[in-house]
């Protein structure tokens, strides 16, 4: 079964218990959770006068196409009482799919790789705890690679 990478978000409510919660769901909805990195406490990105997240990537086993992937994250957000307000606003969860195997996909409803993973320290610090060797099927950089890379200065902290 293809290996998906997801990076879950949260700033809003209890951070982590909604992250783990949204574990749980992923794990019945759409697949195996073979690791999970730290938790990682984040400057907000896009939209930054909001509380920090809360950031945890994610390797998933699924027998899910990429856009039924993307059905079980929005979903998951759902089930945390996820309201879609402003871009890149406060949220109790977010789900995005980072990248899915070596699969390149562009359609009205997903891209993957993530589009702005590249730029994003926030979500590569968490993917490289768990698949710094896993190579960006576009960019041919592997995710140590990406980050050592990353312009972004945003604070990402890993939580004790």
């Amino acid at each position: 079964m293809p290996v998906a990478y997801l990076l879950l978000g949260s700033n809003l409510g209890d951070r982590a218990t909604i992250l783990h919660e949204a574990l749980q769901y992923l794990q019945d909805a759409a697949g195996t959770v073979e690791a999970v990195s730290g938790l990682y406490e984040t400057a907000a990105w896009g939209l930054e006068d909001q509380p920090p997240f809360l950031n945890q990537a994610v390797q998933l086993r699924t027998s899910l196409l990429p856009e039924k992937l993307l059905d079980a994250c929005l979903a998951t957000e759902q089930q945390a009482g996820r309201q879609r307000l402003v871009r890149w606003g406060a949220r109790t969860l977010d789900v995005d799919i980072l990248l899915y195997e070596d699969i390149v996909l562009h359609t009205p409803r997903l891209t993957v790789p993530h589009p702005r993973l590249p730029e994003r320290r926030f979500a590569l610090v968490p993917l490289a705890d768990i698949a710094a060797s896993v190579v960006h099927p576009v960019l041919d950089r592997t995710v140590a690679e990406l980050l050592a890379a990353c312009a972004d200065e945003l604070a990402v902290t890993r939580l004790k």
